[in-house]
């Protein structure tokens, strides 16, 4: 297939881009400029010009290929408007043809699960700083019902190839000498390498049926103060770490602060049984102490 990823150039975007090859498949990717076509040709990706901000390049991006998949976002203040207006210009120009369409979204929709391992079934309960991700998503996967193949997929928290949240954490560690955490540390994060990741996108391209929904996630669920300590050593700092406590850093952050404090257990089960998904990099402490974290 003609794939379009869009942030092709991103941090998910890429190794999406990376993956779809060694299953056969063609990628195309947006470019908003002539040295972000040439970026994307770097990586092996097809340019097409285009920009999440202009409705009409993204509908005739959508018509040059046989499915979408989108792991785009701008980062900025404009995100959660452009995000709405990508979704529904390219439902509606898939509408009625039968060609699949991946959404983006996370388990920061669950909000703390605690203790209780919390799979597809859960009931939403965003955190503030992507709340409107759970209207897009029901959306979405209404959509099958217009003739779209729909699937959503939930990442778990990303790492891996130097990149992610985690690299916050170790770049705080260059720039401070310490590795600063939010709250006691003690709320866990639930885990998928960027790389399996990759590969559940291109499983749920080939085998997903419409309406579909995943968490991805592999079985790693670790501390954020065990991350933290990792983090140290990639920074050359062993064992230096310091709580933040969630006020202040509520005031420095904002709701990001609150994202990063959730306490999530998650299970990528689902993804595992009907993609025949299975993640196999790395462990997220052992990138860190003597992988992609370590400078």
């Amino acid at each position: 297939m003609d794939v379009l990823v869009t942030g092709a150039t991103g941090y998910i975007g890429s190794a999406i881009a990376r993956a779809l090859p060694s299953a056969g498949h063609t990628v195309i990717g947006l470019a908003r400029s002539e040295a972000a076509a040439k970026k994307l040709e770097t990586l092996g990706v097809r340019p097409l010009a285009g920009d999440l901000h202009q409705p009409q390049t993204l509908a005739q991006a959508a018509h040059h290929a046989d499915a979408v998949i989108h792991a785009a976002s701008t980062g900025d203040a404009q995100m959660a408007n452009a995000e709405r207006l990508a979704v529904n210009i390219f439902l509606d120009s898939l509408a009625g043809t039968g060609k699949p369409f991946i959404y983006t979204t996370g388990t920061w929709l669950l909000g703390n699960t605690g203790d209780r391992l919390t799979d597809e079934a859960a009931p939403l309960d965003p955190t503030p700083l992507i709340a409107w991700r759970a209207e897009l998503e029901a959306q979405v996967l209404a959509a099958c019902d217009r003739q779209i193949r729909t699937i959503v997929i939930r990442p778990a928290l990303v790492y891996g190839r130097g990149g992610g949240l985690v690299a916050m954490l170790v770049e705080s560690g260059h720039q401070h000498g310490v590795v600063q955490f939010i709250g006691s540390g003690d709320n866990r994060w639930t885990l998928v390498h960027v790389d399996d990741l990759a590969r559940c996108y291109v499983a749920a391209l080939e085998r997903a049926s419409a309406g579909s929904l995943f968490i991805a996630a592999d079985r790693q669920v670790v501390t954020l103060r065990e991350i933290a300590e990792a983090a140290s050593y990639a920074a050359n700092i062993p064992g230096r770490i310091q709580a933040w406590p969630l006020d202040e850093a509520r005031l420095a952050m904002g709701p990001f602060a609150d994202a990063l404090a959730l306490d999530q257990q998650v299970s990528g089960e689902k993804a595992r049984t009907a993609l025949s998904w299975q993640p196999q990099a790395v462990s997220l402490l052992n990138d860190l102490r003597e992988g992609s974290y370590v400078s």
